[in-house]
């Protein structure tokens, strides 16, 4: 595994047809490290549990469309002032908040945020 650096963008590159990026430092943390170095961004090991899980079976697919398998993820395209954003479930609460573009036959998943549901 490799990372990549794009500016302030880090980027896990795991399979052929997907690469993971985390748009902010603490998403990166969260996966690799499981904790993180600010106190603003500080979650449950349960929470950090399910989030590297549901990482995981998005680095897993090749493509967006191979997330309604998962129906537990409860996937969907976001509407309204989070239009162009997609989201999967981590549990009730929480959701993994990204975007999806196409580059030649590479699908990059870039992952902006885990934010609390209900907030």
């Amino acid at each position: 595994m490799r990372i990549l650096k794009k500016g302030s963008t880090f980027a896990a590159r795991f399979a052929l047809n997907m690469e993971i990026s985390f748009e902010k430092d603490y998403l990166r943390e969260l996966f690799y490290d499981g904790v993180t170095s600010d106190k603003q961004h500080r979650y449950q090991p349960d929470i950090v549990k399910r989030y590297v899980r549901v990482v995981n079976i998005l680095d897993s697919v090749d493509q967006p469309i191979d997330l309604f398998r998962y129906r537990s993820l409860h996937y969907e395209k976001l509407v309204g002032d989070k239009a162009g954003l997609e989201s999967v479930r981590v549990n009730n609460q929480y959701r993994i908040e990204f975007k999806t573009s196409a580059e030649g036959d590479i699908t990059i998943c870039s992952i902006t945020d885990l934010s609390n549901h209900y907030k």
